[in-house]
């Protein structure tokens, strides 16, 4: 399950473009916190927290606790804004969340057992399809990662994600195919031999005929 994170943060009352500058020069970052039927709150973050925190590489789908002027909020991360050049935070969206709330997150997976496999210890590439994974998942539940196992996969092999095993509650918000993660795709080296193989074949059948 992954972290539970807190950053601390200041309401601002001021808004506008010359308001957020204004910020991002004394090294705070604009967000707002909005959802859950309430009024959005507009807040700013320390940018060098934010930045320790989005260089986890987990921080879109963990639960972000904030703490802004005395009041403790659940929300979840939505969007980060970056700068085009400088790729500092310009603008963070949060979306406020139960404790139990269902929520979309996108989760990276990770492939293990490759030496177990037979098509990768012949030379072929795994050719990843999906990143992550798109779920939907109790807030409290959030997995940090989705683990697949590549045991016993050959050369064509494709692992979909019926094919997965989800932790317990979670459930893929794609639901209208049984989409595509991950192939085991022969390289040029093999093609070549099989291709090789294949005229051999067909020569040898047209001398017998």
């Amino acid at each position: 399950m992954s972290d539970v994170l807190t950053l601390s943060a200041e309401t601002r009352e001021r808004a506008g473009k010359g308001a957020s500058r204004a910020m991002r020069r004394e090294g705070r970052v604009p967000a707002v916190i909005y959802g859950n039927k309430q009024e959005p709150l507009s807040i700013h973050l320390e940018e060098k927290v934010l930045m320790k925190m989005l260089l986890t590489g987990h921080f879109m789908n963990s639960v972000v606790m904030i703490d802004a002027n005395g009041q403790s909020l659940r929300t979840l991360p939505k969007d980060v804004q970056f700068h085009p050049v400088t790729d500092r935070p310009l603008h963070v969206d949060f979306l406020r969340i139960g404790e139990h709330s269902k929520v979309h997150v996108n989760v990276p997976v990770v492939f293990t057992d490759e030496e177990a496999s037979p098509g990768i210890k012949r030379g072929a590439v795994l050719n990843i399809v999906q990143h992550e994974l798109e779920l939907i998942v109790d807030a409290a539940e959030i997995p940090e990662q989705i683990e697949i196992s590549l045991a016993g996969l050959d050369v064509g092999a494709t692992v979909h994600i019926s094919d997965v095993a989800l932790p317990k509650g979670a459930e893929a918000a794609i639901t209208d195919r049984d989409f595509t993660i991950a192939t085991i795709v022969a390289p040029s080296a093999l093609l070549s031999a099989a291709d090789a193989a294949e005229d051999a074949a067909a020569e040898a059948a047209a001398s017998e005929s």
